[in-house]
């Protein structure tokens, strides 16, 4: 296959153009084009008046490609040196056992199960649907979960988020990630886009059909079934203490265990350091969730309104004098500010937004990074109880209900408490309680605020408009913990794999995938097979 990139599409052009631009790049006619697949598109709009799509695609041709590729000469024309990623077949009495059935936990067990190593899910949550039922009842007004909520269960957190599937990193497993989410029932366009996103309506039956193979190829998958302690011998894992949904533990034999645990799991992390786990404390970050009309970023970025161009998004970041830095995180074009609690008596902020991103207002973490010599208190889990003290914090700043404290940005800049909306309506539910942000967050993240929106207002047009909502706290954005493992994926006790964000080692959807795979194939080379 030859790849030829740097092809333009105006957003009203249909994408079998791309086959006859591909053709001029090549010199040859488009008949000759064998077969042509959009392997990438992003949206240039740095020139308002020349909104464009810049597109890569695979083809190929009738004839032999290398004297095409000898002849062609153009810098945007290369061959596909792409590998595709190929799962052993693994035979082994022993089933390895994955913590967690988030992306991290899920890949894992997809990859485990295709190797034919019938992997065992523990889940503390429960399967996607009775996730959005207890959800609804939350936002409703209703009871928490602690067990079953934004954080715990089918799908992890990313289930109830924007579905970005985008990342820094540049894993060659990305496109198989990508594939499998496809396969099982993500929009196609998760392949090509730059920035791929699925969105919650879609996710939640994605996450679904993916369980649904594991336990196809040999795999189970227990909800309700809480890991509480590891058992072990000799400085090796030999099995798990879980807590079941009957109330009752048991034993789980196991030597081989997937720790993706996601970054909430505080009652997991306090268990695993009080068994000696090795961690370390990690930077992190924490803020509010800022709210605009979708309609503003849209004419901020676009210079116009959208019409058939997508919802807008932005990503931003400041380094200030002070060397602190603020940036913009998770953003979900025509979202809402999300409920995100997982412990009963604290209030947490995230972001989500549906497939269609059709919602009015637009979201974003708005977030000061903090490093372990900011943490108030000693010891490895002290970021995690900074986090739960400001998330308590809010809780009683609001009452002692699960609404979030908001306020807007011109009360918030100037110091004084806000007493209702402007032209923005907040989107958290179940409501908001005006205040004033500086008696819930920390100085270092008030004062970095400050001076940060104006500084990301001059990036982009309106951010710091008067009547912005700013509602948090958001305090779940990276574990504040890394669980320590070798160069062969284990942690000190042999056979015990910590893994994707939980475990410090991912910061998203799709890293956290990656990741998840990488400990399953640590898993089969333990087994004495090669990849």
């Amino acid at each position: 296959m030859i790849l030829v990139r740097n092809i333009s599409l105006e957003p009203q052009e249909d994408e079998t153009r791309l086959r006859e631009r591909a053709a001029e790049k090549l010199r040859i006619s488009p008949e000759q084009i064998r077969s042509c697949v959009l392997r990438k598109r992003s949206l240039d709009a740095r020139k308002k008046d020349r909104i464009r799509y810049v597109c890569t695609v695979g083809i190929t041709v009738a004839g032999s490609e290398e004297k095409l590729l000898r002849r062609c000469r153009n810098r945007d024309v290369t061959p596909d040196a792409s590998v595709p990623y190929v799962i052993p077949l693994c035979s082994s009495e022993e089933r390895p056992v994955v913590i967690g059935f988030g992306p991290a936990g899920m890949f894992a067990s997809l990859v485990l199960a295709k190797a034919g190593l019938r992997p065992i899910v523990l889940e503390r949550g429960q399967d996607a649907l009775s996730r959005r039922q207890a959800i609804d009842r939350f936002q409703a007004g209703g009871p928490l979960d602690p067990e079953n909520n934004v954080q715990f269960g089918e799908g992890g957190a990313g289930t109830f988020s924007d579905g970005k599937l985008n990342t820094g990193t540049h894993d060659p497993r990305i496109s198989w990630v990508l594939d499998q989410f496809a396969l099982h029932g993500a929009p196609a366009s998760v392949r090509y886009d730059a920035k791929p996103h699925i969105g919650t309506d879609i996710l939640i039956n994605v996450v679904q059909e993916i369980r649904r193979e594991v336990i196809s190829l040999g795999g189970e998958v227990r909800f309700g079934h809480k890991m509480t302690a590891l058992q072990t011998e000799g400085g090796a894992l030999t099995g798990l203490t879980v807590f079941g949904p009957d109330g009752q533990a048991y034993t789980l034999p196991c030597r081989h265990a997937i720790l993706a645990i996601g970054h909430s799991a505080r009652d997991t992390f306090e268990a695993l350091h009080h068994q000696g786990i090795p961690m370390e404390r990690k930077a992190f970050a924490m803020g509010v969730r800022i709210e605009h009309s979708q309609k503003a970023i849209d004419i901020a970025q676009y210079g116009r309104e959208r019409g058939i161009l997508p919802a807008a998004d932005y990503g931003l970041h400041v380094h200030l004098p002070n060397g602190r830095s603020a940036f913009t995180f998770c953003m979900c074009p025509g979202g809402q500010v999300f409920a995100a609690a997982s412990e009963a008596g604290v209030v947490v902020t995230n972001g989500m937004s549906f497939s269609a991103r059709d919602g009015e207002n637009a979201n974003s973490a708005l977030l000061v990074g903090v490093k372990p010599e900011d943490f108030p208190g000693e010891g490895v889990l002290a970021g995690m109880y900074w986090q739960r003290e400001i998330e308590q914090l809010a809780f009683r700043l609001v009452g002692g209900t699960y609404a979030a404290p908001s306020q807007l940005v011109e009360d918030f800049l100037a110091g004084r408490k806000s007493t209702g909306p402007g032209s923005v309506q907040p989107s958290y539910r179940p409501g908001v309680v005006w205040t004033d942000l500086q008696f819930l967050l920390p100085d270092i993240i008030c004062d970095t605020l400050r001076t940060a929106i104006p500084e990301l207002g001059k990036k982009l047009a309106g951010f710091d408009a008067p009547d912005a909502v700013l509602t948090g706290p958001e305090t779940r954005s990276s574990s504040p913990v890394r669980i320590l493992r070798g160069a062969d994926f284990s942690s000190v006790f042999s056979g015990l794999y910590p893994c994707g964000e939980g475990a410090g080692y991912a910061g998203g959807i799709t890293s956290a995938a990656v990741d998840g795979m990488r400990c399953a194939e640590a898993v089969i080379r333990s087994l004495g097979v090669d990849l």
